[in-house]
């Protein structure tokens, strides 16, 4: 599976490629953004646009299905269990949004650490029942802010040496 995932990715250009896994769950930009710049060696600007703009693809698609998604699953045998480990692990991150709402998730997404990030925040938000249009302005906010954190620090380890 890893190889072909490896494979997959090669055929595609650069560019590309850094939307692609940004999009990816876990990776998002906080991986993307310094492949860009290390592995490509693209210029800053272009690896900050790339990264955000493929972080924040997937975003309408989890606040708007997510919730009916993990619903069906939840109700079968196979992913059952799955589902209700995403359900637990998106609850378990939404009690500062349910307090703070948009500044809440807009920090949650704009801190790039693990285990915070545009899926995990859509899926929180999405779960507490948050509006979808602040929601997605929020997840915007928060991803480009990330970026600019991640560039940053890439920079700022590159100019070490």
């Amino acid at each position: 599976m890893k190889q072909a995932i490896i494979s997959f990715l090669a055929f595609l250009p650069d560019w590309l490629e850094i939307i692609v896994i940004s999009a990816i769950p876990i990776v998002e930009l906080r991986g993307a953004i310094p492949l860009a710049i290390l592995a490509y060696d693209m210029p800053y600007l272009q690896a900050y646009l790339l990264g955000v703009l493929g972080s924040i693809i997937p975003a309408p698609f989890i606040l708007l299905f997510i919730p009916a998604i993990l619903k069906w699953m939840s109700g079968t045998k196979v992913f059952g269990k799955m589902a209700n480990w995403i359900i637990a692990k998106g609850m378990k991150k939404s009690d500062k949004l349910t307090k703070y709402e948009f500044w809440g998730l807009f920090i949650f997404v704009a801190i790039p650490l693990p285990g915070t990030g545009v899926w995990t925040g859509c899926l929180a938000a999405s779960l507490i029942g948050l509006d979808f249009k602040h929601s997605m302005i929020s997840v915007v906010l928060g991803s480009a802010t990330a970026g600019m954190i991640v560039t940053a620090l890439v920079a700022a380890g590159l100019s070490l040496f």
